[in-house]
């Protein structure tokens, strides 16, 4: 067996366990922690694309996926349906990263980090400091589950499920990514740096 084939049999234990976890597992609780946990790893995987692939270690990145989540929740809340509402997310995130990259895009090394540093604490700022927007560090407030596209995330099991495939379209963009020409080639300069 090859390593192709070993990551790819990796890959089909991990998904049937976790898609057998809410069986195994059965409390609410855990089940709510185990979707947080993919949740973030979805942020890990983003990040690990630019500081494991290209080298470029940001302090900045929670800040974007911030504007994409409070973009998304003040949409909801104002009655938009999830389908725009995840569009403008997608294109208020995608505007903020360039805007933003056009202060790092020269930067290297540590200028890079404290550049990044200050745009993630200028985003912080914004939500943090524009209550009558954001609600301060209380956040935008929801009740009950969203349900995208007429399905019911109601359950702890619906959200966990959705969840997880939303996960699964993460690392297999992800890895398509990684694998495609530009991928490729934003590897090399952190490859030749022997990062």
């Amino acid at each position: 067996m090859n390593s192709r084939q070993l990551g790819l049999a990796a890959a089909a234990l991990a998904l049937v366990v976790l898609a057998a976890l809410p069986f195994g597992v059965g409390n609410v609780y855990y089940i709510n922690i185990a979707s947080q946990i993919l949740f973030w790893a979805i942020f890990a995987l983003a990040l690990n694309v630019l500081v494991g692939y290209a080298g470029l270690v940001s302090l900045g990145h929670a800040g974007l996926f911030g504007v994409a989540g409070y973009t998304a929740a003040l949409l909801l809340q104002a009655g938009y349906g999830h389908g725009i509402a995840i569009l403008l997310a997608l294109l208020a995130a995608l505007a903020a990263a360039a805007v933003f990259a056009v202060l790092a895009l020269r930067a290297t090394g540590i200028g890079f980090l404290m550049i990044t540093l200050a745009i993630g604490q200028i985003l912080w700022g914004i939500a943090y400091r524009w209550v009558s927007l954001t609600n301060g560090d209380n956040g935008v407030v929801f009740h009950g589950r969203p349900a995208p596209f007429g399905i019911n995330l109601a359950t702890p099991g619906a959200f966990y499920y959705a969840t997880l495939v939303m996960f699964a379209l993460a690392v297999v963009s992800m890895t398509l990514f990684v694998r495609s020409p530009f991928g490729v080639a934003s590897a090399a300069p952190a490859t030749s740096r022997g990062a």
